[in-house]
């Protein structure tokens, strides 16, 4: 998965890439072609901040969504090898 959000500078229209996690509101970047600094801040008038904002919030819960997933799936997993290797070790016993 993709971590990283689309910015559009308000100046010169220009397209950059940037981290999701950095994206919070009170963060500042400056546009890599025109130099101009960008402020992310929740209560922005220009609607590329605030499009930007909402697609950094919605790729971090994707990413904290799969996390969750992936360390379940691992629980899981030990778990069940756990409890496997713990019936192998008692039907070790029993012979």
């Amino acid at each position: 998965m993709d971590d990283s959000v689309q910015i559009r500078c308000h100046r010169c229209k220009s397209c950059f890439r940037e981290k999701a996690r950095r994206l919070q509101s009170g963060y500042s970047r400056q546009c890599i072609s025109c130099e101009t600094m960008l402020f992310f801040d929740d209560g922005s008038a220009d609607k590329n901040i605030q499009r930007t904002l909402r697609d950094a919030r919605r790729i971090r819960k994707e990413l904290r969504d799969a996390e969750a997933v992936k360390f379940a799936t691992s629980a899981l997993v030990s778990s069940s090898r756990e409890a496997s290797s713990a019936r192998s070790m008692t039907s070790g016993r029993e012979e």
